[in-house]
């Protein structure tokens, strides 16, 4: 979806996260509204209606905020007629390593049924049945052997007509890609981690899919942004 989400929506979403702090709100907020990924999600050929998601790295699950939202908005005809009708959840479940993040999603988000989360290393975490994984802006802090090794568990984790969607950086897009490298960084120091980033071409993230058996299709994921993002869709072959 290319057009920005409604008003209405990035409110309802961010709205679990004004108990969690103004902070939390205001970061939720200016995501939801900001990043053109969460318009992009809404598109039902990207997650089919009542699909299973796994969201791996999945920070302070905004994306089941978002997309729970959504589906509200619909139920209640507060959906703009001149969309398609947005996926509604039929489960979620979200892992991250930081325990602080997973925190502040449980407190926002508790309650719904199909909400589960868990802190958890992706490298070695379990993964549960799903339908669609998401790994969104995450692969790249993780070496080349433990991206081929997530995606390969995760490859044999997909049913046959499961999805894989990434958001990626394209290493070959010149100052767009560095400026993210840089803003990556930032985060991590900020997180204490290390600030190493291990990027990739477009040709190549496509290449080691590929490997896996996985078919790929991509679409730019950089609207209105400074960024050399991608999202790339991947179903197993």
């Amino acid at each position: 979806m290319s057009t920005p989400p409604p008003a209405l929506l990035v409110d309802l979403a961010a709205a679990p996260y004004r108990g969690c702090g103004r902070l939390p709100w205001r970061l939720a907020r200016g995501k939801l509204g900001g990043d053109p990924m969460f318009a992009a999600l809404l598109d039902p050929a990207l997650i089919p209606d009542r699909s299973r998601v796994l969201d791996l790295g999945c920070g302070k699950a905004l994306v089941a905020a978002w997309l729970g939202a959504a589906a509200a908005l619909h139920r209640r005809g507060d959906w703009p007629a001149d969309r398609p009708p947005p996926p509604s959840l039929g489960a979620y479940h979200g892992i991250d390593r930081s325990a602080a993040d997973i925190a502040v999603a449980t407190q926002a988000l508790a309650g719904p049924s199909w909400l589960r989360l868990t802190t958890g290393d992706l490298p070695h975490a379990a993964l549960p049945s799903a339908d669609v994984v998401l790994l969104l802006d995450v692969l790249h802090y993780l070496d080349a052997a433990a991206q081929h090794a997530l995606l390969l568990r995760v490859r044999e984790a997909l049913p046959d007509d499961g999805r894989l969607l990434l958001r990626v950086g394209d290493a070959e897009a010149g100052a767009g890609y560095r400026f993210g490298t840089v803003v990556d960084r930032l985060v991590c120091l900020g997180r204490g981690q290390s600030p190493r980033i291990h990027g990739r071409s477009l040709r190549a993230w496509r290449a080691l899919l590929d490997d896996l058996a996985l078919d790929v299709s991509s679409r730019p994921m950089n609207q209105g942004t400074p960024f050399a993002n991608i999202l790339l869709l991947a179903r197993p072959r």
